[in-house]
């Protein structure tokens, strides 16, 4: 099978552009530069040149392609509600290019636009709020639209994709306890986090891809919740700082931007995505890979 990726170059779209080209596919991949362009014709893809952001680029890349797998996303969540919104005109654009052909689209949404509330894991039959409440709704409903065209979509909700070096939004906290010489979490830090290893949903990928059917959706989660408090301390235990609990109301002055993420309880289920695709995350646990990265550089 032909795939067009975007954010083939990226964190998570690098390993599902590797898990597709060992699995014998056709590999189109987008890129933004020179190198990025190497890195993929090294790696036994196809480099497409292109941006996210721009929208002719995408439909040339999707209209040659059996499939399309969308991984791009501009990771500046300072800006959070656009950049989301940057995500919605990019998944209208691949939808113009597979409109009415049943070919399936793959986009790459959050376990967290669906949170029911404390203590209630969020399942796949929930469906999002609205991008009014949670920006990153904007691109299920995206998702919802190119459907109703004719095109086959599943929409992945990822989780805290990790490895030792990369770890979702853990990687801003890391970064943060750094500049501010303490690893802090909120209250009593049992609120939770899920997660998953990134070669496991590299795999997860390739499995919608050839297994899922449309108008679906899939968790890329390997741990139902890791509670921030024991990710604050595998922190501070890496960066040699002290490990803090600050009040809610404090949260905003020290987090910034991922002051709500940061004190959030969002456990979420893939009960159903493992029995329908079969698969078992078989990668090590969040705590496992933070205990294991390099704390000495970023």
């Amino acid at each position: 099978m032909r795939v067009f990726v975007t954010g083939a170059t990226g964190f998570i779209g690098a390993a599902v552009v590797q898990e597709l080209v060992q699995a014998g596919h056709r590999v189109l991949g987008l890129a933004r530069s020179d190198a990025g362009a190497k890195s993929l014709a090294e790696a036994g893809a196809e480099p497409h040149r292109g941006d996210v952001e721009d929208p002719e680029s995408l439909r040339k890349g999707a209209a040659g392609a059996d499939a399309v797998i969308h991984t791009a996303f501009v990771h500046d969540f300072s800006r959070f509600r656009e950049i989301c919104e940057i995500d919605r005109r990019a998944i209208e654009a691949l939808g113009d290019a597979l409109a009415g052909s049943n070919r399936m689209l793959i986009v790459s949404s959050g376990t967290a636009i669906s949170s029911l509330g404390p203590g209630v894991p969020v399942t796949e039959n929930d469906p999002a709020a609205s991008s009014s409440v949670m920006p990153r709704a904007a691109t299920e409903e995206a998702a919802d639209a190119v459907a109703a065209r004719g095109v086959r979509v599943v929409k992945m909700r990822l989780s805290q994709i990790h490895d030792t070096v990369k770890q979702g939004l853990v990687s801003y906290s890391i970064r943060l306890a750094r500049e501010k010489g303490i690893s802090a979490y909120i209250g009593d830090g049992l609120n939770r986090w899920p997660a998953a290893p990134r070669l496991d949903t590299a795999r997860l990928y390739r499995l919608a891809l050839e297994k899922g059917k449309g108008d679906v959706r899939y968790h890329a989660v390997a741990e139902e919740g890791v509670t921030t408090r024991a990710i604050a301390e595998v922190v501070g235990r890496g960066l040699g700082v002290p490990v803090v609990s600050i009040r809610p109301e404090e949260a905003a002055g020290h987090f910034g931007w991922l002051a709500p993420f940061a004190g959030w309880d969002l456990p979420a289920s893939s009960a159903q995505t493992r029995a329908a695709l079969g698969w078992i995350p078989t990668g090590p646990g969040l705590i496992h890979d933070l205990e294991n990265m390099r704390y000495g550089t970023e």
